[in-house]
Order: structure tokens, then sequence, then C-alpha cells
């Protein structure tokens, strides 16, 4: 099992409950899964799609899939079909690894870093970060880097407002800037 997850069952859990104010556990914000992706222009070089993926394999541990577009949009050039990202979806032990190392190797390793804003929350208790540049990721080595890459990370949580899921990852150590 992994440590954040122990971290939450032992100490979160009950810490939330009794911040908020819940009686029943089913109640209890929970992170319910994290959703790593990067867009890519449709017009970029074949193997930037399978490096995209290689890497994004390397940090999850999780082979990532790649997004096709559902319409055509004439101003940039889509036709439906194309090829326009790459994203995988972490859910129970993995989701809590990752999220581990997010917090404790890669976000220390960003360039003047002083918290991640507390502006990426989307009204449902959903958190979204951008990080421009992968290389942050111990997994990743950038020697071997071709082209740039930056990742969406979605946090998906089951709180029903922003306050309680923040309250959530305030208490899995995520650092918000203040």
């Amino acid at each position: 099992m992994p440590d954040m997850s122990k971290k939450y069952r032992d100490e979160v859990r009950p810490a939330l409950q009794a911040q908020l104010g819940l009686k029943n556990v089913m109640q209890i914000p929970k992170l319910e899964k994290i959703v790593i992706s990067t867009g890519m222009k449709s017009s970029a070089e074949r193997d930037a799609f399978s490096e995209a993926r290689k890497h994004l394999a390397a940090m999850t541990g999780q082979m990532p899939v790649i997004t096709k577009a559902r319409k055509n949009v004439s101003n940039f050039k889509l036709r439906v079909g194309m090829q326009i990202g790459v994203m995988v979806t972490l859910r129970g032990a993995r989701m809590y690894e990752f999220l581990d190392r997010f917090v404790h190797n890669a976000l220390p390793r960003v360039r003047d870093f002083r918290g991640i804003p507390s502006s990426g929350f989307d009204g449902r208790g959903n958190y979204n970060v951008g990080i421009q540049d992968i290389s942050v990721f111990t997994e990743v080595d950038p020697d071997k880097l071709k082209y740039p890459i930056g990742v969406n990370i979605t946090m998906v949580t089951t709180a029903e407002n922003d306050d309680e899921a923040r309250a959530l990852l305030k208490l899995l150590e995520v650092p918000f800037a203040e």
C-alpha cells in the first residue's frame, strides 16, 4: 500500500471528518482519479506522439492513450480522427504513488517554486495544475527529450465544493501558494 494511501486512511480522513463536521464516513471527500494529459500540434512529427507516450508512461507507470479529434475545426486545420494529444488516467495505488512523487519529488525541482496556485479549482471540487516541463520528474531523462513537453494534471475529488477539496489536498501535503 502506498504511503500516501496510508496517510489518507489513517490521518486525513479523521482530520477531514472533524474539520468539516461530517457525521457519515461516506461524506468524507476523497481523491477519485488523477488525469495527466498533454496536447500537441496536429502537424507535429509522428515520433513526437510516441516520445510523449514513452515519457508519460515512465512518469506514471501506466501506458497512456493517444487522443484523437472528435470534430473538424477549419481554423486549426483539424480533421476528425487526427491525433491531438496523449493522456493517462490513474486510479487506486498508482494514483497515490504518483501524487506522492509529484508532491515530494517533482514540485521541489521546479525553478523558483513557491507553491502551486490555488486558482486551479473549477468550482466542483476538482483541481487543475499545469507543468511546463516534464523534466522535473526524476523518471524522465532530460537528455533524451527531443521536444519540449508540458502536462496538465487534473485531480478529481468527490468533494462538493472547492473549500472541501482544498482542505483535502492540503492535508495530502499539496503545497499551495498563500
